[in-house]
């Protein structure tokens, strides 16, 4: 309407000059109708080219197509869900997705969010103002925080299959899962920087040893503290027994800057500490 009135306002001075106001008039409203078609096409246009875009869109992901969707384009989708935790008690990863799984995992992408997560915590941690007194301190989980159990869930189906607690733990046995490098350069700069570490593992306390083991082999040492589940601790859910954990080191005196872990269940709950950085994990899901 603006537009149309900033046209006929002119166009009434120039009528004094011999035009009459009604052939200006027409004139300046198909001048105005053709810039609305002018505009609607180029509307058009942009919506055809986007439609042409996303319909020949090429993922790097491998997958099909399902329900006119690309199978890569919903896991990845799925893998979102799972990360932000709107998608809960999931048990598996669903059978259509588990290349998607595979190939984030052993790809440049996890890597890269990794590394993006632990520069995130150090940055945060370089601000903090460390006492000195020996109380300020860094939670860490272990399992896919700190350690990679990757080569196992590769031969595994990458989180596809149901869990096997007693193929996972003699796995453990084995006290060869690599150290996440992001993670570990991390841990190190963290102990330049002042921080006492704090282990805090829903691994059984039976596994303390090869746990330890395994983790001295990956490059993480001088810990202040290795926490694992106890015989009381037994049949708590992962969110209750870290708070429980964690309410126990701050009534100890220790403050609690940072906590990384790779499960929600890692971070919520009580006594989480001043910020929580959460890795990547879509391989499983613990409450």
């Amino acid at each position: 309407m603006k537009s149309l009135l900033f046209l006929l306002i002119p166009a009434i001075f120039v009528a004094v000059n011999g035009r009459e106001i009604r052939q200006i008039v027409k004139e300046a409203l198909e001048g105005l109708a053709g810039n609305w078609q002018s505009l609607t096409d180029d509307f058009t246009d942009d919506r055809k080219i986007r439609q042409i875009m996303l319909r020949n869109r090429q993922y790097d992901i491998p997958g099909g197509r399902e329900t006119g969707k690309d199978t890569g384009f919903v896991c990845d989708s799925w893998r979102f869900a799972v990360e932000t935790n709107n998608l809960r008690e999931w048990k598996k990863v669903p059978d259509k997705c588990q290349e998607y799984v595979g190939v984030y995992m052993t790809g440049d992408r996890y890597e890269s969010d990794s590394e993006i997560v632990s520069g995130e915590a150090e940055n945060f941690a370089r601000n903090i103002s460390i006492l000195g007194d020996g109380k300020d301190v860094w939670v860490f989980d272990i399992d896919e925080t700190l350690l990679s159990n990757l080569p196992y869930y590769a031969e595994n189906g990458f989180g596809s299959k149901d869990f096997n607690e007693d193929s996972f733990n003699e796995w453990v046995v084995k006290a060869e899962a690599p150290a996440l490098p992001y993670s570990l350069k991390l841990y190190n700069e963290l102990k330049k920087l002042g921080f006492r570490v704090i282990l805090l593992t829903g691994r059984e306390e039976s596994q303390r040893t090869v746990t330890a083991e395994n983790l001295i082999a990956a490059g993480y040492d001088s810990w202040e503290r290795l926490i694992l589940r106890g015989a009381k601790d037994s049949g708590k859910p992962a969110v209750v027994y870290k708070s429980e954990k964690r309410m126990e080191i701050e009534g100890e005196g220790y403050r609690i800057h940072g906590n990384s872990g790779d499960q929600w269940s890692d971070l919520l709950g009580f006594a989480i500490g001043n910020r929580s950085f959460k890795l990547p994990n879509p391989m499983y899901y613990i409450s």
